[in-house]
């Protein structure tokens, strides 16, 4: 008894919590189950019901309610074009999703901040519910009981309208069989935007009840959506009563697992979120990779039709040639089309030191380390087929483990590279068994969780990684045994070209090797694979363990070009702009995904220089742009415009 008394308020703190959370993983869970929709902007909804609500608190029943329904329209609205946006999108699966709602949220949460401004706004609540009662002894708010009694009420209704009406019934069956409600006279597409309007609402309406207990402010749709997909997540997304008790569950670790166990808490959530979804994985056989066919958008067609136009067009008789040499041969070959990009890239890449200012050349070395990430997770995501939002876990590693071998003394480059890509292969080893059973957007979130795992031990191991200060004031790297420090920019960038260009030379070799084709075909043709006799999973494993070397590559670079180290440098945003620039590339182009890395850390760092305040705003349309106008990446452009159109059968015989 001594012991409840001594956490109640902890206890009672962690239900409203809980509760707080499930309002907005129920839209969350809506969305994502039965839309279909992988929505990473759920949580830019919560803040525009939040602002909102507090904009228009005035400490009265009537600023209550006004608040409550303006945020709520205004976050179902944005959830209706969300339904819009993502509509597009609807072949291309969740990773095209995730990127397009990412770049959105980025958008929305620089227009909230532009608006509202970038300080937490005060929230006045009605006098009655600003007040504090008494709960077993001890004093409470009275404000957050009577959003518990709100929040159970809400989880009762929306069950009720779920399980009982008609609607309900149209929102299940576009979730389990889309054809057979268009065929019962219902419109799918209006199923699919009302359910995001729907879920949308909930966030809003949340933001609204919510602001009095995480107040609308930098960060906060951020936080909401990672505490939101870990309750998805434990819940599943058929349960609204599911979603509930995993809620609660996430509250009370927020609360009282701070309380009674504070050592452990940070480790908790994400730890039983990776957790749940290997459990799951284990007991499903893996989905083969889905070849998707063409992508319908206008963008794609535009261009089929100029390369057909182009291979079509009137070209001069000429005697028929010789047969060609060596060199012709290859000239008439796809290997000229493979090499002149790399050269002219190298040219391009040790041209620069020579043309550019210090701190532009600075920003060239941070996108080479960059660069090796998105290679890393081109590796992953475009040959082995595994869609990964951790990669930054084993580039933190081997951030970490130059930035502390220089600290000891081992200050030689080479030494750095190896120990810290051995490093982040031991890592990736360790971790590679819970991601190479998942498929799709399971392998998502597990490697969600593996990089918010790593954060967490960043932030709390601050022996090792000077938690949020990070580490700055290590030894300068040195190029080769018995050289000097390297300080200045233009030999920086240097060290880190040479280093990026051999990394990046090794990994093609590997992917066009017999290896790298037993690895494209694990992703294209898993099942058949598995039925000759091929250990899928070893290769799967192995190419996790090399990805993991490469990012731990480049996260050596990192430091050794910016002399220090920050938790931001390796959190989820730049995991987010790895996979960013893997799209922008295209998923199985290792020069497209070093352009994408450039064209990202020039958006983030020199473009927004000049528009101060803007730097999330010009990434979210860096998002959006490259997900509707590259469906297939630079490669793709490329690809559509150099290769042959099809032909197209006239129906005539040939003369």
């Amino acid at each position: 008894m001594e012991l409840l008394d001594a956490h109640l308020v902890p206890a009672v703190d962690g239900v409203a919590y809980g509760l707080l959370l499930f309002v907005v993983a129920a839209g969350l869970s809506l969305a994502f189950g039965t839309a279909g929709v992988l929505n990473l902007s759920h949580g830019m909804l919560y803040a525009i019901g939040a602002y909102t609500g507090a904009e228009l608190s005035d400490g009265t029943w009537g600023g209550l309610v006004l608040g409550l329904a303006a945020g709520t329209a205004a976050a179902a609205l944005a959830g209706a074009g969300l339904s819009a946006a993502t509509v597009p999108l609807a072949r291309r699966g969740h990773l095209a999703q995730a990127l397009l709602t990412f770049g959105i949220a980025l958008v929305g949460g620089d227009l909230l901040i532009q608006f509202f401004g970038a300080d937490e706004l005060p929230v006045r609540v009605p006098g009655a519910l600003d007040s504090s009662v008494h709960l077993l002894g001890h004093r409470y708010p009275a404000y957050r009981l009577c959003f518990i009694a709100m929040a159970v009420a809400l989880a009762a209704f929306g069950t009720w309208v779920l399980t009982r009406t008609r609607v309900g019934a149209a929102v299940r069956a576009s979730a389990d069989d889309p054809q057979m409600l268009a065929a019962t006279g219902h419109n799918p597409r209006a199923v699919h935007t009302g359910v995001l309007a729907a879920a949308g609402a909930l966030a809003g309406a949340a933001g609204v009840l919510g602001a009095p207990i995480i107040g609308p402010g930098p960060g906060t749709s951020e936080n909401v959506l990672m505490l939101s997909l870990v309750v998805v997540v434990l819940g599943g997304l058929r349960s609204l009563w599911a979603t509930l008790a995993a809620a609660v569950a996430v509250g009370e670790v927020q609360t009282l697992g701070v309380s009674v166990l504070p050592d452990l808490a940070p480790y908790l959530l994400f730890a039983a979120m990776a957790a749940v979804l290997v459990f799951r994985s284990r007991f499903t056989e893996p989905e083969a990779h889905e070849e998707r066919g063409p992508s319908s958008d206008p963008v794609s067609r535009l261009r089929r039709l100029l390369a057909a136009r182009w291979e079509n067009r009137p070209r001069a008789t000429a005697p028929a040639p010789e047969a060609p040499g060596r060199l012709g041969a290859w000239l008439s070959s796809a290997g000229w089309r493979r090499t002149v990009p790399l050269l002219v890239l190298l040219a391009v890449l040790f041209s620069l030191p020579g043309v550019l200012d210090p701190y532009s050349i600075s920003l060239a070395g941070s996108a080479l380390a960059l660069g090796l990430l998105a290679v890393s997770v081109t590796v992953l995501t475009g040959y082995a087929g595994l869609p990964t939002l951790g990669q930054t876990a084993p580039f933190a590693v081997g951030a970490y483990a130059t930035a502390n071998l220089a600290d000891a003394g081992w200050t030689v480059g080479p030494v750095q590279i190896v120990l810290s890509a051995l490093a982040a292969a031991v890592f990736s080893a360790v971790t590679g068994p819970a991601v190479i059973r998942a498929r799709g957007t399971t392998v998502l979130m597990i490697t969600l969780a593996v990089g918010e795992l790593t954060s967490a031990v960043i932030n709390q191991v601050k022996s090792v990684t000077g938690g949020a200060d990070g580490l700055v004031g290590f030894p300068p790297t040195r190029a080769l045994w018995g050289g000097e420090g390297m300080t200045e920019e233009r030999e920086l960038y240097v060290y880190a070209a040479v280093v990026a260009v051999v990394a990046v030379a090794l990994t093609l070799l590997v992917l066009r090797s017999p290896a790298g084709k037993l690895l494209t075909g694990t992703r294209g043709a898993e099942a058949r694979m598995r039925a000759s006799g091929h250990p899928v999973g070893r290769y799967l494993l192995v190419a996790h363990i090399c990805a993991g070397a490469l990012a731990g590559v480049g996260g050596s670079l990192m430091v050794t070009v910016q002399q220090y180290l920050s938790p931001a440098d390796v959190g989820f945003e730049i995991a987010a702009f790895a996979l960013l620039a893997v799209v922008i590339g295209g998923t199985t182009s290792v020069v497209g995904a070093l352009l994408g890395a450039g064209l990202i850390v020039f958006t983030r760092d020199w473009v927004a220089g000049s528009w101060p305040g803007h730097g999330p705003l010009l990434l979210g349309a860096l998002f959006i742009a490259a997900v509707y106008l590259l469906p297939r990446g630079l490669a793709g452009l490329r690809t559509a415009i150099g290769r042959p159109a099809p032909a197209v059968s006239t129906g005539k015989a040939a003369p």
